[in-house]
């Protein structure tokens, strides 16, 4: 769909799912970086209330992130409005964390303060999840209005799978050690240990006192191990892959071969590559 195709022949719901998805006309691109803009924002704000404010700061900050919590719920429902099939939509891992991204914030204002009050370290917890929103921005080669290439959009991939699981890690930590542990004041204390783990270096002034501490140091340990070598070989593998089309042997299995193969390089099998430039 194009800007000029949102015109009087396309429902509302057309016209909203389109710039929700485009990354090209003026308004779409208003659109993303404004979305940008406040996820950052929102992030901020939840490493910024971890450490002591004035009371008026502490004011501030929650309007504000009351006032982004609920541009994030417009959006939400636009998404869902806007969307081909709803159902799908809402089962959309996207759309699932930017969802859980508000759900404490919308809490707070909706359920009565003694829910709250026995639910808070809960919606610490849950809060966390609001940066896993990053990932919405990266998922096709529009990412940046499509000015960077494949290779570079997997490692733009990869940085942001490091600093998730380091941020996720790190406010699951102090949300598990902040109460116990003199150590972990701020989210910068949790940061900091979260970076010495996963690094190894492990200099020992800030070891986790709680079950739960040591649960969130274990999958965190686990995650890097496991997450971000995973995501790595996928970027080496498709650079080592770079000019070859991703057509699989039906006799040996062997996948990508050159543009021009006509047979597998690995058993000589007929493939007829050539076919796909004189059709």
């Amino acid at each position: 769909m194009t800007a000029a195709s949102t015109g009087g022949d396309r429902s509302a719901r057309d016209v909203v799912r389109f710039y929700l998805l485009d990354h090209r006309t003026p308004l779409g691109k208003v659109i993303d970086v404004g979305l940008l803009a406040l996820n950052l924002v929102f992030v901020g704000v939840f490493v910024a209330e971890t450490y002591a404010l004035s009371p008026a700061t502490d004011a501030l900050l929650w309007e504000l992130e009351v006032a982004i919590a609920l541009v994030f719920l417009v959006e939400y429902v636009l998404r869902l409005y806007g969307a081909r099939s709803r159902v799908a939509e809402f089962f959309n891992g996207y759309t699932m964390v930017d969802l859980l991204a508000i759900l404490p914030t919308l809490a707070v204002l909706v359920l009565p303060l003694s829910a709250v009050g026995v639910n808070i370290s809960f919606l610490r917890v849950v809060r966390v999840v609001r940066v896993l929103r990053f990932y919405r921005f990266t998922r096709d080669a529009e990412f940046f209005f499509g000015t960077v290439t494949d290779n570079t959009l997997r490692a733009v991939k990869l940085l942001l799978t490091v600093l998730v699981i380091f941020f996720v890690s790190a406010g699951l930590f102090y949300s598990a050690e902040n109460a116990a542990n003199p150590g972990v004041n701020t989210f910068g204390d949790a940061f900091y240990y979260t970076v010495v783990t996963l690094s190894t270096v492990g200099f020992g002034d800030i070891l986790p006192v709680t079950t739960a501490g040591r649960w969130v140091t274990v999958a965190t340990i686990l995650a890097g191990i496991i997450i971000i070598p995973w995501q790595a070989s996928k970027i080496v593998k498709e650079w080592g892959h770079k000019g070859k089309v991703n057509v699989t042997c039906p006799e040996c299995g062997l996948a990508y071969h050159d543009v021009d193969a006509s047979h597998c390089k690995a058993c000589g099998h007929v493939i007829y590559q050539e076919l796909d430039s004189r059709e």
